[in-house]
């Protein structure tokens, strides 16, 4: 006879007690890996805020930090010093198996190479995550076929993922990642298998969902053009923070590639916003804040802006 052990349930409000209206709150977040005698330090002093029905894409070249940032927002990895809360849960306080629990109901995942069951059909695909919640069959499909409808693939219901091209397979992702009504969606690098003119109708799509169900997204790409979807663009450089822009969706060719990324990014045009780096709580073996190019807001010492 198998006995379980009945799961401790976390209690989470919804966004920010102080603010409502917040999303995602970092503070000071730093992340050390420690291999044998040498620390490598992936982020460093990290701090900002996201608004609900937000769309953030976090940019920068390789080796930046961003996939770390996102796998700490999502609860994937702990911090080494600093705070983050999502959807009103403080991560650093949770237990792995409430860890797990969160993101059953609070988060959902797009992902590069789609992650698609190969043997389930769209409408089983796109249903999964609610199984794991004991929602019905039945209710599971009506869901399921709503999302079909909001994605535009009514009509490819009983195919199976290899029926699909790419883009019809990131489409059923994206509306598996909105099944289960989750408050926060991270995507990384949601079109990198993409072309570039169905990575732009994919983005479009992820936009407006944000839009329409005041969903959080936070996107890490590494593509400055498709980045600029999103509301903000946040330039992570050796870990840390350093520009803001706010973003400005387009419709024409792809950007040309410039070898400097400063020049890459200055060549966009955006306006820059206020950025709020929380450097106190950096460590003090961090490189000099001066160097940064940073705003430093006088009315808040978070980054909201």
């Amino acid at each position: 006879m198998t006995i379980f052990r009945k799961r401790k349930k976390i209690k989470l409000a919804k966004g920010n007690p102080i603010n409502p209206d917040l999303a995602i709150q970092v503070d000071g977040l730093t992340k050390i890996y420690r291999l044998g005698s040498t620390k490598l330090r992936a982020l460093d002093a990290v701090s900002f805020e996201l608004q609900r029905g937000e769309f953030c894409a976090i940019t920068g070249p390789s080796g930046s930090g961003k996939s770390t940032l996102l796998n700490m927002l999502a609860g994937l990895e702990r911090a080494s010093r600093g705070s983050i809360r999502v959807a009103g849960a403080e991560l650093n306080k949770l237990s792995e198996s409430q860890l797990v629990d969160f993101r059953r109901k609070h988060v959902g995942f797009i992902f590069q190479s789609f992650n698609l069951i190969p043997t389930m059909n769209c409408i089983e695909n796109i249903a999964l995550p609610l199984t794991f919640q004991g929602i019905s069959r039945r209710q599971r499909t009506k869901v399921a076929k709503k999302l079909l409808k909001l994605v535009s693939l009514e009509k490819r219901a009983r195919h199976k993922p290899s029926e699909l091209s790419g883009g019809q397979q990131q489409r059923i992702g994206v509306a598996r990642a909105l099944a289960a009504k989750p408050e926060i969606i991270f995507a990384d690098e949601p079109t990198g298998n993409l072309d570039s003119t169905t990575s732009r109708e994919i983005l479009r799509l992820i936009r407006s969902i944000s839009k329409k169900y005041q969903q959080t997204v936070v996107m890490v790409t590494h593509d400055l053009d498709l980045a600029q979807y999103a509301d903000k663009i946040f330039i992570l450089v050796d870990g840390r923070i350093t520009r803001i822009l706010r973003g400005r969706p387009i419709e024409d060719n792809a950007l040309e590639v410039v070898d400097n990324f400063d020049k890459q990014i200055d060549a966009l045009g955006l306006d820059d916003l206020v950025i709020q780096q929380s450097l106190g709580t950096a460590d003090s073996t961090a490189s000099d804040d001066s160097e940064l190019d940073v705003a430093t807001s006088s009315n808040s010492p978070k980054e909201s802006q």
